[in-house]
């Protein structure tokens, strides 16, 4: 989708250096959007430069805008755990989410997550444009509507294609999943465990396919 000529994104930030330490820096103090102002921090991507898979979430949630770091809350040992359980080791994935500011109201004394809208997914999408570039992938791993539809368009259903690979010149392996947040939300516990075997069933697939691209007995 074209954006409008006024409509602001992160594109005049994005240094002419591309590395992951140079684009860091420069996010650091981004407000492309109004989001930046209620923020702790942005939360910028982790994982090294090299990695064969990314991860795309939606945003940070309270415990990464706190930390500064993507994916270490509750999600985030879930997401943990499944990707061990798939064969992938976190430690060598890169790990980023869509929009790099937490969205929050107050209710109480909690900050409750609010879901991006289209003009701060878009505004934040250069930020995460320059990290695949840095980075280039094997395969890129969309988790949740949010990160499927920011990359992929917002016409893409994840739950027709989920643990599909789907062409895309973004990466040789392209996939979308639930978010693990989506797990935790899950209604009972058979539920969440239903949900959690198909969610490291799907990060499966990208180790199988990593695998049959030559990646090796051994994948990231």
């Amino acid at each position: 989708m074209a954006r409008a000529p006024d409509e602001k994104t992160a594109a005049p930030l994005v240094p002419a250096q591309r590395t992951l330490p140079a684009l860091r820096a420069a996010a650091a103090g981004c407000r492309a959007c109004d989001l930046g102002a209620r923020a702790t921090q942005t939360v910028f991507g982790e994982g090294p430069r090299d990695a064969a898979v990314m991860l795309v979430g939606e945003q940070p949630g309270d415990a990464e805008d706190l930390s500064g770091r993507p994916f270490v809350g509750p999600a985030g040992r879930l997401l943990d755990e499944a990707l061990a359980e798939a064969g992938l080791d976190r430690r060598r994935v890169y790990v980023t989410n869509a929009v790099k500011h937490f969205k929050w109201e107050a209710r109480g004394k909690k900050r409750i997550h609010q879901k991006p809208d289209a003009g701060e997914i878009r505004a934040c999408r250069p930020w995460f444009e320059a990290e695949l570039a840095a980075v280039r992938p094997r395969a890129l791993v969309l988790l949740g509507a949010t990160a499927a539809q920011s990359v992929l368009g917002r016409a893409f259903r994840v739950t027709q294609h989920r643990g599909e690979l789907l062409p895309s010149p973004l990466a040789p392996i392209v996939l979308a999943t639930l978010h693990p947040s989506a797990i935790l939300r899950a209604p009972d516990p058979e539920a969440r465990r239903r949900e959690r075997a198909r969610f490291v069933a799907d990060l499966g697939v990208v180790t199988r396919a990593l695998r049959d691209e030559g990646a090796g007995a051994s994948p990231p």
